[in-house]
């Protein structure tokens, strides 16, 4: 609360007023000072004292509502600077003071209004973070977290907090495949065994600046159950897809070979060995056809071997060429060499297709603790989100000829040897697929 002032008028009115008042008291005692001392210096100077002090009283009582209204504004702003909205002032004095005091007290009104607007915005953001399936990290430039919901401490710490710990130091705790997957760089697919169960994760990880500091998001979405989903379509799919092409060998076969009887009947030997080869013919490429699901279905039990890298790489760049990125680990691996010729292959035919240089596409092994890491990489066109998600599921394919078996075949040889495959893009272009062997 404010003191009322002398004068409900402007600063200029009330400066104007003090100074005339000022005036007359001078010039009132100079006259009568110079009339008795008969000397207009004398008369001037005694005039000038005897109207200072009078002057200096009115210039108080004149400006102390305007130096209490600026210390109370001054007060304000700090406290709005300290995140305090709450302080208002009393509008008292002239029409510059209250003017002065309405737009502060206006400015605190807002800042009030949108802090509780961004309270309430925050706690639906927060609500709907905490409540989603999605586990999600966010980590600072020291590598330490700074939030994790609900579904992110599940995965990561048994349900208990996030916040302040080191993730290098939580990934020491997590299983193998959420580990290298996490210190991978860009987005992946990979598999963990959770209560038993394998699931299917996918990781995306975004960079931004927040505060002006640089920050990490990391996102965890499960999968299976979506994939479970994805692979009753997909066997819905086959199941038409065999039928069409059961219905395509099996309707002409059974055409020709009542042609052929009635050729039989009429001794027409010539007529009768065409219609047996074509019979012949349908028939080859029904059991080719059959074969090559087969072939998935009976994947044979792999026969691991020792195996050195540079020629089993050698038997590879003949069929395949690439080039070897980094040395090739001096210690052998075991492993069905027949069985990983084939998913090399077919990774580097992928890669060949994926519009990427033929030097661009290289092979790196790298030799770890747990096994070896095997890297085809290029520098092609990259995975969108749909195939990064589904390009492990049988039968899909972005080819339009493709039969969707080549990286589900690759993925069942890689896990019948107790490892895992994994899909990311590149941080600069083109995608990278790993094996990991035990």
């Amino acid at each position: 609360m404010l003191p009322k002032s002398l004068s409900a008028g402007s600063l200029s009115a009330r400066l104007a007023a003090t100074l005339a008042l000022a005036a007359v008291i001078a010039a009132a005692a100079g006259a009568i000072a110079t009339h008795a001392l008969r000397s207009a210096a004398l008369g001037f100077l005694i005039g000038l004292l005897a109207a200072a002090p009078l002057i200096a009283w009115l210039g108080m009582r004149t400006f102390k509502s305007w130096s209490r209204v600026l210390d109370a504004v001054s007060s304000g702003i700090g406290s709005l600077r300290d995140r305090d909205f709450s302080v208002s002032i009393t509008p008292r004095g002239g029409s510059e003071l209250v003017k002065l005091v309405t737009a502060y007290n206006s400015l605190g009104d807002v800042l009030r209004r949108e802090r509780v607007d961004i309270y309430q915005r925050e706690l639906l953001l927060d609500t709907v973070l905490q409540t989603t399936p999605l586990a999600l990290a966010l980590t600072n430039s020291a590598g330490r977290i700074v939030y994790g919901n609900i579904a992110a401490r599940q995965l990561l710490r048994g349900g208990r907090r996030l916040e302040g710990l080191a993730l290098e130091a939580l990934l020491e705790e997590s299983p193998a495949a959420l580990r290298e997957a996490l210190e991978s760089e860009g987005d992946t697919l990979f598999t963990m065994e959770v209560a038993g169960e394998p699931e299917v994760y996918h990781l995306s990880r975004r960079g931004f600046v927040l505060n002006g500091q640089p920050h990490e998001l990391l996102l965890l979405k499960q999968l299976t159950r979506e994939l479970a989903a994805q692979e009753v379509i997909i066997w819905k799919k086959v199941i038409r897809v065999i039928a069409h092409e059961l219905n395509n060998s099996l309707a002409p076969i059974r055409s020709l070979a009542h042609s052929g009887t009635l050729l039989a009947t009429r001794d027409e030997s010539a007529e009768l060995e065409r219609v047996f080869a074509t019979i012949g013919e349908r028939a080859s490429h029904l059991a080719t056809f059959i074969e090559g699901y087969a072939q998935f279905a009976k994947l044979p039990k792999p026969r691991p071997a020792p195996v050195a890298w540079p020629d089993f790489l050698a038997r590879i760049a003949a069929a395949q060429p690439f080039g070897i990125e980094g040395s090739l680990p001096q210690r052998a691996a075991r492993f069905d060499v027949g069985q990983l010729e084939q998913v090399m292959i077919n990774l580097l035919k992928n890669a060949a297709e994926s519009g990427s240089a033929p030097e661009a596409i290289t092979v790196s092994v790298l030799c770890r603790a747990q096994g070896f890491v095997i890297e085809v990489a290029d520098r092609g066109a990259g995975l969108s989100e749909p195939v990064l998600r589904d390009a492990l599921l049988p039968f899909f394919s972005t080819k339009p000829t493709g039969t969707g078996l080549g990286l589900t075949l690759c993925r069942e040889i890689v896990e019948a040897h107790g490892g895992r495959l994994t899909l990311a893009n590149r941080p600069d272009g083109g995608a990278i697929v790993s094996i990991h062997l035990p």
